[in-house]
């Protein structure tokens, strides 16, 4: 399987594949490392992060939301031009489902990663995930306050 995590050492992007020949992750910048157990590379789809060990992993395409956001934007932008400035309702119309279309496609076509909830390490091609939970808000929030909480307490620690 592919991995991409913020190495917890340098705080760099680290990208590699998890083999049982590898027998851990490692980070090529620093030289970080965590051992994997055998156990933990048997299954199909991990039951833990091999980053962090948290055991809270969810399920998303495997698309950058960055560019999503960057192709609504534009999209949004040619319908207001083509409707509000050109007055051309049913082109702009006809862009919208076309942009609707591709999105159906990409989302039929495109593959589903793993995220892990604490260090959002991500991980990549797994035969099926369906059986692993989609984004859940609360769960999110919850890793999202022990952050939190954890860089108040270490910031509010003596040196």
């Amino acid at each position: 399987m592919q991995i991409s995590f913020d190495c917890p050492k340098c705080l760099q992007i680290a990208h590699g594949e998890v083999t049982s020949a590898s027998r851990g992750v490692m980070c090529s910048s620093c030289g970080w490392t965590r051992p994997v157990g055998p156990s933990e590379l048997d299954v199909e789809t991990p039951q833990a992060c091999l980053v962090c060990g948290c055991g809270d992993l969810w399920r998303q395409k495997d698309f950058n939301p960055r560019l999503g956001v960057v192709i609504v934007g534009l999209t949004m932008l040619i319908y207001l031009v083509l409707a509000g400035v050109y007055m051309m309702p049913v082109i702009a119309m006809v862009v919208l489902m076309i942009v609707g279309m591709a999105d159906w496609v990409l989302y039929a076509v495109l593959p589903d990663r793993l995220v892990c909830y604490r260090c959002h390490a991500q991980y990549r091609r797994f035969p099926d995930l369906k059986q692993t939970a989609a984004f859940d808000l609360e769960l999110n929030e919850k890793y999202r306050q022990e952050a939190i909480r954890l860089k108040r307490a270490e910031e509010s620690r003596p040196s």
